[in-house]
């Protein structure tokens, strides 16, 4: 079965599908070993691979080969890929989709910002006009033959939310985003206008968004959930507070817990797992 076809099934089953944000092989190793999905996040790669803000560096080969790196260790999980704008030009946009394809991934997000573009939780965010957006859709669209396609709105007017939302609905998307969403109501407004088509909500955290577990996402008919930083920011603040009590104690390492804590054993381990999946069964049990 192909990748967009296992991502479009399991996204038809009950429940809200979580796909958790990675910035790394390393961050990737960790998350595959929780969930079967991941999220290629614009933010983390944005920040781990350039240093950089997520207003529009990511230069469309950069996220190709990372994929390609992340199929190729994980070729059992879900791959929801960020493309931002489809890195501004239509053409591209589909050049982009036909790599991602062709390495694997199991979708894209296209948004309809207008450059400079932002994150999606920050201010002064600023939209394509509706019909050039979905000129560049629907030839992103024609472009996929099996993947999924996100079709993303970062309108922040209510009207112009609605508005986006029940077009994006009505084009053959498989899924539609609406980030930003500031409150319940929000997310019970858009489900109505979408009907019945998948619907994704972005949580990110310290953004416009509120906090909602899986649960409660599936109560208010939210189909995916994808987590952009979890990953991301636990490792800044586990990186800040061991360089911080290095620091205090004049270079000495800590003791590694021989149980739970993580030393070059129990790195090393987590990344045999990427080669054992790869690995025939006759080999592993030899």
């Amino acid at each position: 079965m192909k990748h967009g076809t296992k991502l479009r099934d399991r996204i038809a089953t009950p429940g809200t599908t979580p796909l958790i944000g990675v910035y790394d092989m390393y961050s990737a190793s960790i998350a595959a070993g929780h969930y079967d999905g991941m999220f290629v996040s614009g933010f983390g790669f944005a920040a781990s691979y350039y240093g950089l803000p997520d207003i529009g560096f990511i230069a469309w080969p950069d996220m190709v080969a990372f994929t390609q790196r992340l199929r190729g260790a994980f070729p059992g999980h879900h791959l929801l890929v960020d493309i931002d704008d489809g890195y501004a030009d239509p053409e591209v946009a589909c050049h982009v989709v036909e790599s991602l394809e062709r390495i694997g991934a199991s979708g894209v997000i296209l948004e309809d910002q207008k450059r400079p573009r932002r994150c999606g939780h920050a201010d002064g965010k600023q939209v394509l006009p509706l019909d050039e957006y979905l000129t560049k859709l629907e030839m992103v669209l024609r472009t996929r033959r099996d993947m999924v396609v996100v079709a993303r709105t970062d309108a922040t007017d209510e009207a112009d939310i609605m508005e986006r939302a029940r077009c994006l609905a009505a084009t053959d998307a498989d899924v539609v985003l609406v980030d930003g969403v500031r409150d319940v109501e929000g997310i019970r407004r858009i489900r109505e206008v979408v009907d019945g088509k998948p619907l994704l909500f972005n949580q990110i955290a310290g953004g416009k968004s509120p906090r909602l577990s899986l649960g409660e996402l599936t109560d208010l008919g939210v189909d995916v959930a994808i987590y952009s930083t979890p990953c991301l920011f636990a490792a800044h603040e586990a990186m800040e507070a061991a360089l911080a009590e290095l620091k205090r104690a004049d270079g000495r390492l800590p003791p590694v817990d021989p149980v739970r804590g993580i030393g070059v054993a129990a790195s090393t381990r987590l990344l045999e797992r990427n080669i054992a999946r790869h690995r025939p069964k006759d080999a592993e049990n030899a």
